[in-house]
Protein backbone atom coordinates (compact mmCIF):
# COMPACT_ATOMS: atom_id res chain seq x y z
CA UNK A 1 0.00 0.00 0.00
CA UNK A 2 1.50 2.97 -1.03
CA UNK A 3 1.33 6.37 1.84
CA UNK A 4 -0.29 9.39 0.70
CA UNK A 5 -0.92 12.30 2.01
CA UNK A 6 -4.24 14.56 1.34
CA UNK A 7 -6.50 16.82 2.39
CA UNK A 8 -10.30 15.24 3.67
CA UNK A 9 -13.45 16.75 4.05
CA UNK A 10 -14.11 15.99 7.48
CA UNK A 11 -17.76 15.47 7.80
CA UNK A 12 -18.09 13.80 4.46
CA UNK A 13 -14.99 11.14 6.03
CA UNK A 14 -17.55 10.69 9.06
CA UNK A 15 -20.28 10.29 7.08
CA UNK A 16 -18.76 7.80 4.99
CA UNK A 17 -17.44 6.40 8.25
CA UNK A 18 -20.91 5.94 9.72
CA UNK A 19 -22.31 4.50 6.41
CA UNK A 20 -19.42 1.82 6.51
CA UNK A 21 -18.78 1.07 9.57
CA UNK A 22 -15.48 2.19 9.90
CA UNK A 23 -13.72 3.41 12.37
CA UNK A 24 -10.60 4.56 11.37
CA UNK A 25 -9.58 6.98 8.61
CA UNK A 26 -7.85 4.48 6.51
CA UNK A 27 -10.77 1.66 7.00
CA UNK A 28 -12.90 4.48 5.45
CA UNK A 29 -10.95 5.69 2.82
CA UNK A 30 -9.95 1.97 1.76
CA UNK A 31 -13.66 0.58 2.12
CA UNK A 32 -14.89 3.65 0.05
CA UNK A 33 -12.44 3.00 -2.46
CA UNK A 34 -13.29 -0.30 -2.51
CA UNK A 35 -17.65 0.05 -2.76
CA UNK A 36 -16.71 2.52 -5.61
CA UNK A 37 -14.92 -0.29 -7.67
CA UNK A 38 -17.29 -2.50 -6.51
CA UNK A 39 -20.17 -0.40 -8.13
CA UNK A 40 -18.45 0.38 -11.19
CA UNK A 41 -18.35 -3.63 -11.40
CA UNK A 42 -22.13 -3.87 -10.58
CA UNK A 43 -22.76 -1.17 -13.41
CA UNK A 44 -20.27 -2.74 -16.07
CA UNK A 45 -22.12 -6.32 -15.74
CA UNK A 46 -25.64 -4.73 -15.85
CA UNK A 47 -24.29 -3.01 -19.23
CA UNK A 48 -23.52 -6.05 -20.31
CA UNK A 49 -26.67 -7.93 -19.02
CA UNK A 50 -28.94 -5.36 -20.89
CA UNK A 51 -26.81 -5.86 -24.43
CA UNK A 52 -26.78 -9.42 -24.33
CA UNK A 53 -30.66 -9.34 -23.34
CA UNK A 54 -30.97 -6.95 -26.83
CA UNK A 55 -29.07 -9.71 -28.97
CA UNK A 56 -31.85 -11.97 -27.66
CA UNK A 57 -29.04 -14.37 -25.28
CA UNK A 58 -32.86 -14.82 -22.89
CA UNK A 59 -35.11 -15.15 -25.52
CA UNK A 60 -35.46 -19.04 -24.42
CA UNK A 61 -35.88 -18.32 -20.92
CA UNK A 62 -39.08 -16.06 -22.43
CA UNK A 63 -41.15 -18.75 -24.12
CA UNK A 64 -43.73 -20.38 -22.92
CA UNK A 65 -42.89 -23.86 -21.25
CA UNK A 66 -39.14 -23.14 -20.53
CA UNK A 67 -39.48 -23.29 -17.02
CA UNK A 68 -41.52 -26.79 -17.21
CA UNK A 69 -38.90 -28.05 -19.88
CA UNK A 70 -36.25 -26.98 -16.93
CA UNK A 71 -38.34 -29.25 -14.63
CA UNK A 72 -38.35 -31.79 -16.44
CA UNK A 73 -34.57 -32.19 -16.77
CA UNK A 74 -34.68 -31.01 -20.63
CA UNK A 75 -33.29 -27.61 -21.93
CA UNK A 76 -32.14 -27.63 -25.38
CA UNK A 77 -32.44 -30.80 -26.40
CA UNK A 78 -30.19 -31.75 -23.39
CA UNK A 79 -30.62 -33.94 -20.73
CA UNK A 80 -29.68 -32.62 -17.15
CA UNK A 81 -31.05 -32.41 -13.80
CA UNK A 82 -31.02 -29.36 -11.72
CA UNK A 83 -28.02 -28.98 -8.94
CA UNK A 84 -25.92 -32.11 -10.79
CA UNK A 85 -23.64 -33.01 -13.22
CA UNK A 86 -24.88 -35.59 -15.85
Amino acid sequence: MAKTMIDIDEEALALAAEVLGTTTKKDTVNAALAEIGARRRRELALQELARLAEDGAFDKVLEPGFKDEVRRGKQGGAEWELGKAS
